[in-house]
């Protein structure tokens, strides 16, 4: 196992959250073991603050739980578990879709701007970059649609933490993961509201196909 090197202060919630996520998939956490805040902040070169907040995050996530006086621990998670926030993620965006189609009329500036700096992300390695990117690319889509109840609820789902656990459990290249979002782009350039809906459904929904496929259980 390679040393972590320190974690630098932008996004620094994020990345403490993915620095924890990624020891919990690959087994260096195990399901039981305490997440000591000191000493994570410690190995990570940073204060408890953000450490707190992402275990926090973690638990809202159902990966970590906390009981008071006890601290954080690991909880026991099965894909398909954590697959059942897919569908509904599928659903909100569907319905964003339709009606984000309408109102950005053909424009998709932002998210070919946001497909290209994922596809920059790939090129250099850089999973944390492709990761916000990518969560960018569909809150693009969804605040576009303008509903606040359903950005609310889309946001509630941890869709960063999520999009890098994808990345992180699905045995698909990341170039692959970036790739299936142009057909996406395609679909809001052509002024295609159904379309557009069907395809950004499907997207979310094949990936939470992907992540079951990696569990034997489901």
């Amino acid at each position: 196992m390679s040393t972590p090197k320190p974690v630098s202060r932008v996004v620094l919630r994020e990345q403490v959250k993915e620095h924890i996520l990624e020891r919990i998939l690959d087994g260096t956490y195990a399901p039981g073991e305490r997440l000591i805040e000191t000493r994570i902040a410690q190995e990570l070169g940073t204060s408890q603050a953000p450490v707190r907040e992402a275990l926090r995050d973690l638990e809202l996530l159902r990966l970590v739980d906390s009981e008071a006086f006890r601290g954080a621990r690991v909880r026991e998670v099965r894909r398909e578990e954590l697959a059942e926030m897919y569908p509904v993620r599928a659903a909100l965006e569907e319905v964003a879709a339709r009606e984000a189609c309408v109102r950005m009329d053909g424009d998709v500036a932002a998210l070919e701007a946001e497909l290209a700096g994922m596809r920059r992300a790939v090129a250099r390695g850089d999973l944390h970059a492709q990761v916000t990117h990518d969560a960018a690319f569909h809150r693009a889509i969804v605040e576009a649609y303008g509903n606040r109840t359903l950005i609310e609820v889309w946001s509630s789902l941890g869709i960063h933490a999520r999009t890098l656990l994808t990345a992180l459990t699905a045995d698909v290249e990341p170039q692959e993961i970036v790739e299936m979002h142009a057909p996406i782009v395609e679909a809001f350039k052509e002024r295609d509201p159904k379309k557009a809906a069907r395809v950004l459904r499907r997207h979310v929904e094949h990936f939470g196909e992907l992540l079951l496929k990696g569990d034997p259980s489901a």
